[in-house]
């Protein structure tokens, strides 16, 4: 017995639809995830700095010189990052 060609096409647009759906449920964020990457990303830059400055203050015997130069250096670089970061999520 022949399907009936009224089915087939609501089977081929349910398939389409469903299709579609599980496309954007993949590439939509919560606010809360987006949030956490923007700060996490700040936050890492700023530690990685200051861990680098003091590592060379102990090595070099300039107690706060390059923890305060790194950290400056970390918080722009984190800054930057965010910039890149929020630029790319509204493509």
């Amino acid at each position: 017995m022949p399907k009936d060609p009224l089915k087939t096409r609501l089977e081929i647009a349910k398939n389409k639809v469903s299709r579609t759906n599980l496309f954007n449920k993949k590439n939509n964020q919560s606010s809360i995830g987006t949030a956490f990457k923007l700060s996490t990303e700040l936050v890492a830059a700023v530690a990685v700095g200051t861990i680098i400055g003091f590592i060379f203050d102990k090595t070099f015997g300039t107690k706060p010189w390059f923890i305060l130069i790194f950290f400056f250096v970390g918080v722009v670089a984190g800054i930057i990052n965010v910039i890149r970061s929020a630029k790319n999520m509204q493509k």
